[in-house]
């Protein structure tokens, strides 16, 4: 069943990002997913329209976005090659939305990132100084995306979580505004959670954790 919803994707190349991806042409979603390298594509459906370029260039994400109704990034890792690849790309990516009209944007980050709300367990709070420890630039930078995104006027959900296991399998999850309470999430519960959260408002400009328990 088609739906009439459109959905621009950054990070669909990705593993959880491809989870995502299936999810949303099983729902019936229109796509536009932005893509650098076509190798790392090979998902093929009527109901996606590929961009090709990067995530940096503001022109490609003016042209990923326009004629959208929400944006979902699963940008990730920690890119020594390009630390603040995150602020740079959520800049272009505010811009754009706002230059289109577009208000939704669910996007996700890691465990690392602080909020007002927190109350960080010590192992949620040494895993976070870990990353700082050993990716400095490029976790200073998914705080700045945040607080980037907590400046704009958008109707954002940042989804921090924990380590994302490549499965099929649907696991109970909780979701908390304070703390991560597992070590990990099942990529097909993370895409169930991101897709919910295009008609869900709980968790408008908020940053829950998720995690399987």
């Amino acid at each position: 069943m088609k739906n009439k919803v459109k959905i621009a994707v950054i990070g669909g190349t990705g593993k959880s990002g491809r989870y995502l991806v299936q999810e949303l042409i099983r729902k019936g979603f229109n796509l536009k997913v932005l893509v650098r390298n076509p190798e790392n594509f090979k998902i093929e459906s009527p109901l996606i329209e590929i961009v090709y370029g990067d995530v940096r260039d503001s022109e490609i994400v003016k042209l990923l976005i326009q004629g959208c109704d929400v944006v979902i990034s699963t940008l990730g890792g920690t890119p020594l090659s390009e630390p603040t690849v995150f602020s740079k790309a959520t800049r272009n990516i505010l811009k754009a939305m706002n230059k289109f009209d577009i208000k939704r944007y669910v996007v996700v980050t890691g465990l690392n990132v602080d909020t007002p709300l927190d109350k960080k367990s010590p192992k949620t709070k040494f895993a976070t100084d870990w990353m700082y420890t050993n990716f400095p630039k490029s976790t200073k930078d998914r705080q700045d995306e945040y607080d980037l995104l907590v400046e704009s006027q958008l109707d954002w959900t940042l989804v921090r979580l924990p380590l994302i296991i490549m499965t099929d399998e649907r696991l109970e999850t909780k979701i908390s505004l304070e703390d991560s309470v597992g070590d990990k999430i099942s990529a097909t519960d993370l895409a169930d959670f991101l897709i919910n959260q295009i008609g869900d408002t709980s968790f408008i400009r908020k940053a829950p954790f998720i995690a399987n328990i």
